[in-house]
């Protein structure tokens, strides 16, 4: 089965060095590991937004040869995770397929949008989800919904990007529903 690897780990310095460290997780537990830069692109003669829309199609494309998705739903620029990997899971939800996430934070997203005057507003004045999820719930339901499931734990702040402990727990998982689901 071919899982896409989606998360910020693409914006990483070095990202073909946890692709590599993902895959061979991956491929311990039977699956085969896709990379968002698995395909290779030709971006000469592009603009910037050209080359986006190229990477787009590619990953879209990536996305449809995968069997589910496993998402690195660390928090990413902000309280939530990055927003390109909130795009692929719900591409992927309305493919059908499986979804899992795993975080390296444990925090629950009340506890990440910080606000010292209320628990249940945020500093403009808007509701903060109270669900006890890790995230927005449309991305934890989704999870849920197909099947898969969410795991967090926290990691050493140092390592908030590239400890793979949850990552395999959540591969092992994966592996466990999937394969051994008779």
């Amino acid at each position: 089965m071919r899982v896409y690897l989606a998360g910020p780990d693409v914006f990483l310095p070095d990202p073909l060095k946890i692709a590599e460290a993902k895959k061979e997780i991956c491929q311990n537990y039977g699956f085969e590991g896709v990379f968002p830069f698995d395909a290779s692109l030709d971006f000469s003669n592009l603009t910037p937004r050209e080359t986006a829309i190229k990477i787009y199609h590619c990953n879209i494309n990536l996305m449809n040869s995968c069997d589910l998705i496993i998402a690195n739903m660390t928090p990413f620029r902000s309280p939530s995770l990055d927003a390109g990997t909130a795009f692929e899971m719900g591409y992927m939800t309305a493919l059908g397929k499986p979804i899992f996430g795993y975080s390296n934070d444990s925090r629950l997203y009340p506890e990440r949008v910080l606000n010292k005057t209320s628990e249940t507003l945020d500093q403009d004045g808007l509701l903060i989800e109270q669900f006890e999820m890790i995230d927005n719930l449309m991305l934890e339901a989704a999870i849920i919904n197909s099947g898969g499931e969410v795991i967090s734990e926290a990691v050493e702040p140092q390592q908030y990007y590239t400890e793979l402990r949850v990552f395999k727990k959540v591969v092992k998982i994966a592996a466990d529903q999937l394969f051994n689901s008779s």
